[in-house]
């Protein structure tokens, strides 16, 4: 369609003497210059697209409030929890993107499939996840506000989609950091009643609660566990 509309502008041009070979060739500068400008409009919404569609969102969440939990709002820092989350969300993608790359990206650089084909293959895997992994009642919600009835999941769009896999995963997120911090307020009201009932009633609970949450988050294998929990909560 856009190739036309092109021509149609370009073809008086040929009453000055320009040829059609010209035309076809001005019109290829302007195709690669569509599909440059399309590249930098997708990598410009690419963190966007990141939170968006895969993994990223729950696993910050999580992290984030960890440190909370533990009574280091700070430690570790954003740096560090970004790059742990980037790379569990990597990881926890895999085999969604290697779907991606074998069906979509890899016919697209042999030349195989066009553009507009390529992201629809693409979108097929990532929407596969989207929809195993978000909660039938968010989905249900969004279904009901849109008024949209589709046949099958597969008929479901981005626009609904992408919302309902959102709020589930925060909701996910949160009902995770709600067993994370069920301990860790145990030690909290524990050491806060010793404190009380030495009369010791002017030193800071949390500062002597810290080592003892520290120690039994390391001790218990923490980490691990709460990696683990993540990574095999994606279906």
């Amino acid at each position: 369609m856009t190739r036309i509309v092109l021509l149609l502008v370009l073809v008086p041009t040929t009453a000055q003497g320009e040829t059609l070979n010209q035309i076809a060739q001005r019109l290829g500068q302007v195709d690669v210059t569509l599909k440059v400008l399309f590249l930098l409009t997708v990598l410009a919404l690419l963190p966007s697209i990141l939170i968006a569609v895969t993994s990223f969102t729950r696993i910050v969440i999580i992290l984030s409030l960890l440190r909370h939990a533990l009574g280091t709002p700070q430690t570790p820092p954003n740096q560090v929890i970004i790059a742990i989350s980037l790379f569990l969300t990597l990881f926890t993608m895999y085999p969604t993107l290697r779907k991606v790359d074998q069906f979509a990206l890899k016919p697209y650089l042999n030349g195989e499939v066009s553009d507009i084909e390529a992201i629809e293959r693409a979108a097929v895997p990532i929407k596969e996840f989207m929809l195993r992994n978000t909660r039938k009642e968010e989905l249900k919600l969004f279904l009901d506000i849109k008024r949209e009835r589709p046949s099958s999941p597969k008929e479901v769009s981005f626009i609904t989609l992408i919302p309902a896999f959102m709020v589930s995963e925060v909701k996910t997120a949160f009902e995770f950091v709600f067993v994370v911090f069920l301990p860790f307020i145990l030690i909290d009201l524990l050491v806060a009643s010793i404190l009380m009932s030495m009369g010791m009633m002017m030193i800071p609970p949390m500062m002597l609660s810290l080592p003892f949450k520290l120690i039994l988050f390391v001790v218990s294998g923490g980490w691990e566990l709460l990696i683990k929990s993540i990574v095999e909560s994606y279906k």
